[in-house]
């Protein structure tokens, strides 16, 4: 009997690693994701020429089927100055505003098997712009980020593309894609983000 058993215990831990390395390669990483990353935005104005935005974000994923995840993600894009130029005819007068974006998406990506994806992603979500002034004539601070689509929260939709590598639980993500809201019109705005990433 305790040959039986000694036998037994000795099976078992022989058989672990070699489960645990299966288990590995049939995507016992793959329940969930979550990174952060660095953004650039090229912000679309339809009243000058567009705004370069730089910023930092995080995101979280999880598995909803063998090649789906459902992302949920937020980023913040450090403040930019924007200027516009008021000429009624008579006097010309500048404001300068200082301009901070939040972005909030929501939705899936579809992705390739294995260690070395290609995906697509569809979200859709808000984007906030906050702003600060000098103290100019009343008025024309709200009027300097008109042509941005004005201040407050709008609805924002993303389709993008890029490619993710792992290795084990860590991997590297790059993304680009058209960052879209809506505000009496649409404005296009290039988006592109890089960053680390953990699966488990």
């Amino acid at each position: 009997m305790k040959r039986v058993t000694l036998l037994a215990i000795l099976s078992t831990l022989l058989a672990v690693p070699s489960w645990l390395k299966a288990q590995e390669g049939h995507g016992d990483y793959d329940h969930a994701t979550v990174g952060i990353f660095a953004d650039y935005m090229r912000f679309d104005t339809s009243t000058s020429n567009p705004i370069n935005f730089v910023g930092f974000g995080a995101r979280a994923g999880f598995n909803a089927a063998r090649h789906v995840q459902i992302e949920g993600e937020m980023n913040y894009d450090f403040e930019r100055n924007f200027t516009t130029t008021f000429n009624n005819g008579v006097t010309t007068s500048f404001a300068t505003t200082s301009l901070r974006p939040l972005t909030g998406l929501f939705g899936p990506k579809f992705q390739t098997p294995g260690p070395f994806k290609f995906f697509v992603t569809g979200k859709v979500g808000f984007v906030n712009f906050t702003r600060t002034g000098a103290a100019v004539t009343p008025g024309t601070v709200g009027n300097a980020i008109s042509g941005v689509g004005g201040p407050g929260t709008h609805l924002a939709v993303y389709p993008g593309a890029g490619f993710e590598g792992f290795w084990g639980p860590f991997g590297l993500r790059l993304e680009a894609g058209d960052e879209v809201y809506f505000n009496n019109g649409t404005f296009n705005n290039l988006r592109v983000s890089f960053g680390p990433q953990l699966r488990f």
